[in-house]
């Protein structure tokens, strides 16, 4: 155990041979063999201590006689003082603060008699300052978008709305291609119009995607100052959180960019042998080499995805290069990628289900307005994406963004910062960053 102010015992001399906050007369030690301060009163030969029987119970389970104790025998030390019944005056950064550890080596020892457990840490901002839990890192997320809400669907509506006018004007006016749609409802088409329009459709997704990519982006870059402030229990506008993402936001674009190269390499090279499989006579077997190959190679890319997922905020919060960010991450998920894992998938999730009630329905309204309706949208007889249909869904994902934006990068912040506190302390800063005197030195750092 650290013999630093804030984690050395009450009752034990610190680092620097004073006690931290000691604002009154000092406690006395009950180590056995300990010397008594010498302004406590000394044995009493008077007092009845000589008729004491000479058989008693084991120590520390019994209640001494009133009255003092025989020559030469160390008297029992005295009831507890005011910092023992209670919580400590001052509160958690003044005199006698929270972050000592009770008398019996633990944090129940001090405290379980009083309240049952060690003190609250310090929370200046939507998270306490110490390790978090999944329920605080959701929790964190959600906090910060319900207490800066301004800034935070301002940020969010702003993106998801120009995102969604450019997808809506591509579909409407480029992709919209009435006979790939056909094609592929067509049981009779040859192999060669089936690729052809299978084609089509995936470089029309692949640039729908790739707007929403840059939206999502964007709005990442700039909630990961939001929630970065949030933190410290600093507002943000959003233009000051602009000013301060600007400059990093190609790289950040860099760094998307990269692991998608990234993750699309490792599964095409997953594939690649069973394509060629089949390429060379033997489709059965190749389509079969290409299956596990994709799904091993998925593995692999997901595996290295979790690895690389709090490169982000590194980039965005350290000012670094997307190459130092991505080490960045990789030292700070070793150990815990089961856990980082697990945390971003739950809130993926959960912001996909709050996204899909709302999308959902606004995609039926949007069906029965159009000129097949619901009917013909669920059979794909649909003869195109009308207007009125992209309208009107597009609504909806603009509305479920607002919600999937802050969720995902709130998350992912408040993981780094967590991993950060686990492994390097990082609360001592953010606790000096938000103003809490005295921190450092009587409150014991999460780390």
């Amino acid at each position: 155990m650290k013999d630093t102010p804030g984690w050395a015992s009450p009752g034990s001399a610190p680092s620097d041979g004073q006690e931290p906050g000691a604002s009154g007369p000092a406690e006395p030690t009950d180590r056995p063999g300990a010397t008594e301060p010498a302004d406590q009163p000394g044995p009493d030969p008077q007092g009845p201590g000589a008729n004491w029987s000479k058989e008693q119970p084991p120590p520390g389970q019994w209640s001494a006689p009133t009255g003092s104790a025989s020559p030469g025998q160390t008297p029992p030390p005295p009831p507890p003082g005011p910092g023992w019944g209670g919580r400590p005056p001052g509160g958690p950064n003044g005199p006698g603060g929270y972050g000592g550890y009770g008398p019996q080596g633990g944090w129940g020892g001090g405290w379980s008699g009083a309240w049952g457990g060690p003190p609250p840490a310090a929370k200046p901002g939507v998270i306490p300052l110490r390790p978090l839990g999944v329920g605080e890192i959701l929790d964190g997320a959600v906090s910060t978008m319900r207490t800066y809400w301004r800034t935070v669907l301002g940020i969010s509506l702003t993106v998801a709305v120009v995102t969604e006018i450019v997808v809506i004007l591509l579909q409407g006016l480029v992709l919209n291609d009435t006979a790939t749609s056909e094609t592929l409802n067509d049981p009779s088409a040859s192999l060669s119009e089936i690729t052809r329009a299978f084609t089509d459709a995936m470089v029309g997704l692949g640039v729908v995607s790739l707007i929403t990519l840059i939206g999502q982006v964007v709005a990442t870059a700039m909630l990961t100052t939001v929630t970065s402030r949030a933190v410290l229990g600093k507002s943000v506008t959003a233009g000051e959180a602009w000013r301060d993402a600007r400059p990093q936001v190609l790289r950040l674009f860099g760094l998307i960019f990269l692991l998608l190269v990234i993750a699309v390499g490792i599964v095409f090279g997953g594939t690649l042998p069973g394509i060629l499989v089949a390429l060379s006579g033997s489709g059965g077997l190749g389509g079969a080499l290409a299956v596990l190959g994709g799904l091993g190679a998925g593995v692999v890319a997901l595996w290295l995805m979790i690895r690389f997922s709090l490169a982000s905020p590194a980039l965005m919060l350290e000012k670094q290069g997307i190459t130092k960010s991505m080490s960045r991450s990789v030292k700070l998920v070793r150990g815990s990628w089961w856990r980082v894992f697990g945390i971003q998938l739950l809130a993926t999730v959960i912001a996909n289900i709050v996204a899909s009630i709302v999308v959902i329905p606004f995609t039926l309204i949007a069906a029965a307005f159009s000129g097949d309706g619901i009917v013909g949208f669920f059979n794909g007889a649909s003869s195109g994406l009308g207007w009125t249909f992209l309208i009107i869904s597009g609504i909806g994902s603009v509305i479920g963004s607002m919600v999937t934006f802050p969720i995902t990068a709130g998350v992912t912040v408040l993981l780094y910062i967590d991993q950060r506190i686990r492994r390097e302390a990082l609360d001592l800063d953010l606790a000096r960053a938000a103003g809490l005197q005295g921190y450092g030195t009587e409150t014991g750092s999460g780390s």
